[in-house]
């Protein structure tokens, strides 16, 4: 095979890795599927541990282990349940161990005097063990469905019922360790791993264009100034500059950039005709957000015939920007060609539809479709917006009653990511007349660009982003590169 062809053939199977990868992440990022996948890799390696350890000391009977799988899946499947607790699960098996084996004695004392060796497991002693282990487990708050196994099973077992009881104890507490090593360093901790908004985000240039910049400027500065690390970058294309000799210059393609960032500006006081009276507009600008918020503040001045889309995105790159934000501007019911294009770029991008009468925005709703990278990227920016003492809502819509639990524990997991109070809501209404009856409660509304979502899904129904015509509040659109 031709080396071009072997590298054309290379290339390929990498894409398709990568999308494949992409497609496993997103899966991923719900927490039922996360969930799931940890039970998948989890009790297997925990099970096969107990048995080693069973075969090793010849202490554990291996009728022990069904109650112990079935007890280990269900303490991984709701980890935020009340059941998941460790004091519950050991607690709970190793009460019922012993009031099995206290229904063993008294049965063989009073009701069958037999050899413990040849006693047949008596209906009278199973109830009794179970009515005990109900009892107990209740009055001692450690009620464990699992208890009525091992209560059960010390009937059967054909060993001394200490040993038994004490293979429970092991066998429940090893299960536990695991489980909560998992829960504090994997689950709760999800976020960090499954969503690439906890480590970016920080840097954030902003298109200074439209009579609502000036607003979008201080969105882009509260959320820069969330982190410490954040910086605010104002870009803006002119038609005629010249460069000064002491400016600071960035190669890009069609075009020249002047920067000046702070206290020094000399260079931007050498520049003449438009780019000198952008120059200082933006600077005044920065100054207020550097009072304001506390961030350093850069002004970026490009000339040139590249397009305005382009000279953003590439300015974004070489000032270390991984956010653009950006007036949400359409024309004829359409995006603005600038605003699809940056939407298109490999840079996470919020468009910012306002009036400009807002500054802080402290009343926040979140209509979203599913858990994911996008949706928790809206969360984590309302948060950034909102600070402590403001209102997040988190909205999801069903079609019908039959989704409702299914909704709400989709939006909880999402919302538990997050140390933060904040407000679920599922609701059967359609997401238009949700909108319609509730935005203008709020200051703003955060919603999914949806340029995630197939061509054919698109032509269908169109991308909620389109549909913002009923919407009183301001409107963020977030989409994720």
């Amino acid at each position: 095979m031709p080396w071009p062809r072997l590298t054309a053939a290379i290339g390929r199977l990498l894409q398709l890795g990568r999308r494949e990868y992409r497609a496993f992440r997103r899966w991923l990022e719900n927490t039922r599927n996360f969930i799931h996948l940890s039970l998948l890799l989890l009790i297997p390696l925990v099970i096969g541990l107990v048995t080693w350890l069973a075969n090793t000391v010849e202490l554990l009977p291996f009728l022990l282990f069904p109650p112990l799988v079935s007890g280990a899946y269900t303490l991984f499947r709701e980890p935020e349940s009340p059941y998941a607790s460790p004091r519950r699960f050991v607690g709970g098996m190793t009460l019922g161990a012993i009031c099995g084996w206290i229904a063993v004695a008294v049965s063989t004392r009073y009701w069958y005097q037999v050899s413990p060796e040849a006693y047949q497991i008596n209906p009278g002693a199973a109830a009794f063990g179970v009515l005990l282990t109900g009892v107990l487990t209740w009055a001692l708050d450690l009620e464990e469905s699992q208890a009525f196994s091992t209560a059960l099973l010390v009937l059967a077992t054909g060993v001394t019922q200490l040993v038994y009881v004490v293979s429970v104890f092991l066998s429940a507490s090893l299960v536990v360790v695991v489980f909560v090593v998992w829960r504090s360093t994997i689950y709760e901790r999800r976020a960090e791993y499954l969503y690439e908004t906890t480590h970016a985000d920080d840097q954030v240039l902003v298109p200074m264009r439209g009579a609502t910049a000036d607003t979008v400027a201080t969105f882009g500065a509260r959320l820069a100034a969330a982190h410490d690390t954040g910086k605010i970058v104002l870009f803006r294309v002119v038609d005629d500059a010249t460069e000064a000799p002491d400016a600071t210059t960035v190669d890009t393609d069609g075009g020249t950039v002047v920067r000046g960032g702070g206290a020094d500006t000399a260079g931007l006081d050498e520049l003449t005709g438009a780019a000198r009276e952008t120059a200082a507009t933006l600077e005044a600008t920065a100054d207020r957000l550097r009072a304001r918020f506390d961030i350093p503040c850069e002004v970026v001045v490009t000339t040139g015939n590249a397009d305005a889309s382009q000279l953003a995105v590439r300015t974004a790159t070489e000032t270390n920007c991984d956010l653009i934000v950006t007036p949400y501007r359409t024309a004829d019911g359409e995006l603005t060609d600038f605003v699809r294009r940056l939407f298109d770029s490999r840079l996470d991008v919020v468009a910012l539809r306002t009036d400009g009468t807002q500054t802080h925005w402290r009343r926040i709703m979140l209509p979203i479709k599913y858990q994911g990278d996008i949706a928790h990227a809206m969360l984590d920016f309302a948060q950034r917006l909102a600070g402590d003492t403001s209102y997040i809502s988190v909205c999801h819509c069903i079609d019908n009653e039959s989704e409702r639990r299914a909704a709400e524990s989709m939006v909880a997991d999402l919302a538990e990511t997050f140390e933060r109070a904040i407000e679920t809501r599922v609701t059967t209404s359609s997401l238009d007349d949700f909108l319609s009856a509730n935005a203008d409660n709020y200051d703003l509304t955060i919603i999914g660009s949806s340029t995630d979502r197939t061509v054919v899904s698109r032509i269908i129904d169109a991308p909620t982003f389109e549909q913002l015509e009923s919407v009183d509040s301001d409107v963020a659109v977030v989409h994720r590169g």
